[in-house]
């Protein structure tokens, strides 16, 4: 019996997530399995992956063969390296401390890069937020600022007519008094 390392799909309609797992090869792609390795979640930012790095590599030894995803979910962890380390120390070329210290200063590594992504992604999203807020705030400040023109424009446009119809309420008597002097 041929066994693969590949992704089974679980959840709904446009938001998929995998469980990585050990099957038959002849068994259809979410059917029967052997044995469950881990998840993967690509719907986040970075992608969760969730890995039994042990179940995988003793998977690895007997001979199992990952899909071309599950390979790269596999190298992504560390699985196929650990795989190679174990190689290593079977062969003679290494120690079994010597290829713990190479497997941990590798994972070190790995979670330092995907910190720095995530920091990344992080700030930046915090820089559009600032963005947004900022250019939120001049609109409303010109929003503010048109509206208390208006205001004026209004206000001004109001004080003439007064003062207009206040200098024709003096003149109007002066003309009377001026046809009445005509007419004597």
């Amino acid at each position: 019996m041929s066994v693969k390392i590949r992704l089974q799909r679980h959840g709904k309609k446009g938001k998929p997530f995998y469980w990585v797992v050990a099957a038959d090869a002849r068994s259809k792609r979410d059917g029967k399995y052997l044995e469950k390795i881990g998840t993967y979640n690509p719907n986040t930012n970075p992608a969760t992956i969730d890995l039994n790095i042990d179940s995988a590599v003793k998977w690895l030894h007997n001979g199992a063969q990952p899909t071309d995803t599950a390979k790269a979910i596999l190298s992504y962890k560390g699985a196929l390296l650990k795989h190679h380390l174990d190689g290593g120390v079977r062969k003679g070329a290494l120690t079994e401390e010597q290829a713990d210290a190479k497997f941990a200063a590798w994972l070190e590594a790995k979670t330092g890069v995907v910190d720095a992504k995530k920091d990344g992604l992080s700030k930046a999203q915090a820089d559009v937020k600032a963005k947004a807020f900022k250019a939120e705030q001049d609109v409303n400040a010109k929003r503010i600022a048109t509206a208390a023109q208006a205001e004026a424009d209004a206000i001004a446009a109001a004080t003439p007519a007064e003062e207009v119809a206040e200098v024709e309420a003096e003149e109007a008597p002066a003309a009377e008094e001026s046809n009445e002097e005509t007419q004597a």
